[in-house]
């Protein structure tokens, strides 16, 4: 009998959480990660389609007469990329999958020039078409970076928002998804974005809510803080947050259930003037060490990192003003994100009552496991939403062998038990057994407390918050 209650109160605390608004995870998959080694290696194969709700293949580019072009031929159409990636429905029912034209490489006076001229943007649009109807694609992404900037013109705002509006005549005759990718700091939205516009015409807007923070400061700060730090001193610091940021998309007209969260599943890194002076604000030399599978200064992938803690000597701190950690060694500083700070934000979002979530991006999850559980980040984000994606999974056996599914855990007791793990919403680990842990969800004015646990060799890390070697975590 106890178990039956047990198993309807969770089914009934599952249910709420999936039927709230906050509901989607989008994914962005960088192509190119295909050209890594080692670990940091990632083909199509290695997503697991359900943790995300929408994924989105990243990049095509734009010619000068609107036509798209492909960035990556041999790859996208010779090698199957394409086709394959949309094959990934098949082991998800209710999975959305979109192309993205873009991206910060690609710049911003073509699509400028092609954004001013309504002949290029009917091209533009036809192809845009003739490229989702022939692959299978459910949508177009626009990540143009950025309106307005790096090389274009004022007209931009006006004309991005003339473009978003023809795509969307064209997309509602077909049933078709249009997204975008924008910016998250209030001055660059003002200067690139007509928001009630977008808010209309676009389902989804991705706010790139990270890269508030890296080496062009020059001093250590958090790629993605949630709030305001005490050493941001001007109004304009003070608003490079995620908070700061997603009010003012709200502020200015758009439509929450239309906002997805951007989450950075990488870092930025820095090089310290004085080891010794390692706070949030600190003098820094210049960039980082780069990752080395990512090879580029001043950041890593969230995978990466997660290979540097497992090495040893870095000291981790939870910064509790901005909600996010980081850690350092030596003359070396990284602030990032991990399963707990993702998880925060997810409850964030929720309480803004945003239309989900979107992570940059997929591959520099920890797919391969590292530390303990593959996709911590992907997993930490579907538990704060519920499961959300994986109430999508396909019944029906896929053609082919679909990714191990994520461990599903049970409730170990009822809320309100006075004997509860629990004493706030979030991850804690077990008191006897360090290999063990809980995710606490709050219901009724108490908790219920989701068993997990860590693949057997591990214990989970509080600071971390995953498992980890048991010589790297006080237990």
């Amino acid at each position: 009998m106890c178990k039956v209650l047990l198993t309807l109160v969770f089914a009934c605390i599952t249910t709420e959480i999936v039927s709230a608004a906050t509901d989607k995870v989008v994914c962005y998959h960088g192509i190119w990660s295909t050209y890594r080694w080692g670990n940091g290696k990632f083909t199509v194969e290695d997503i697991d389609p359900t943790l995300c709700t929408h994924l989105i293949y990243s990049f095509v580019g734009l010619q000068d007469d609107g036509n798209i072009r492909h960035l990556e031929a041999n790859l996208d159409i010779n090698l199957g990329n394409i086709k394959r990636f949309n094959a990934l429905k098949q082991k998800n029912k209710n999975l959305k999958t979109l192309i993205a034209i873009g991206g910060y490489n690609e710049g911003s006076e073509r699509y400028s020039r092609v954004a001013a001229d309504p002949v290029k943007r009917a091209t533009l649009i036809k192809s845009a078409l003739t490229l989702i109807q022939n692959w299978g694609f459910d949508g177009f992404d626009l990540d143009w970076e950025y309106p307005a900037q790096r090389g274009g013109v004022a007209a931009d705002k006006q004309n991005f928002a003339t473009l978003a509006k023809e795509f969307r005549e064209e997309f509602d005759k077909h049933g078709l998804l249009l997204t975008a990718a924008v910016a998250a700091a209030s001055a660059s939205v003002d200067l690139s974005y007509d928001v009630p516009a977008l808010s209309k015409y676009l389902d989804l807007i991705n706010v790139m809510a990270y890269d508030f923070h890296g080496s062009w400061d020059g001093v250590t700060g958090q790629n993605a803080p949630l709030y305001a730090s005490s050493v941001d001193a001007s109004y304009y610091q003070k608003l490079l947050n995620v908070d700061a940021a997603i009010r003012g998309w709200i502020e200015r007209g758009a439509d929450p259930q239309k906002i997805a969260l951007g989450l950075g599943v990488y870092g930025r890194s820095y090089t310290l003037v004085n080891s010794k002076s390692n706070k949030v604000g600190a003098p820094i030399a210049g960039a980082g060490n780069g990752g080395k599978y990512t090879a580029e200064a001043g950041m890593l992938g969230y995978n990466e990192i997660v290979e540097l803690q497992n090495e040893g000597g870095w000291t981790s701190v939870w910064d509790d003003e901005q909600k996010t950690p980081y850690m350092y060694k030596g003359n070396q500083w990284i602030g990032f994100d991990n399963p707990r700070s993702i998880g925060i934000k997810v409850e964030y979002a929720k309480s803004l009552n945003l239309g989900g979530v979107m992570i940059w991006s997929i591959e520099t999850d920890d797919f391969k496991g590292i530390s303990g559980t593959n996709y911590p980040i992907l997993r930490a984000i579907n538990q704060a939403l519920g499961g959300t994606a994986n109430e999508n999974l396909d019944p029906e056996p896929a053609p082919e062998p679909a990714p191990e599914p994520a461990p599903q855990p049970k409730p170990t007791s009822s809320p309100n038990n006075s004997g509860s793990v629990c004493s706030k919403v979030g991850y804690v680990r077990d008191p006897v057994d360090c290999s063990k842990f809980y995710y606490c969800l709050a219901h009724n004015g108490g908790f219920v407390p989701l068993e997990l646990n860590c693949n057997p060799g591990l214990v989970f890390d509080e600071i971390t918050i995953s498992c980890n070697y048991p010589h790297l975590v006080q237990c």
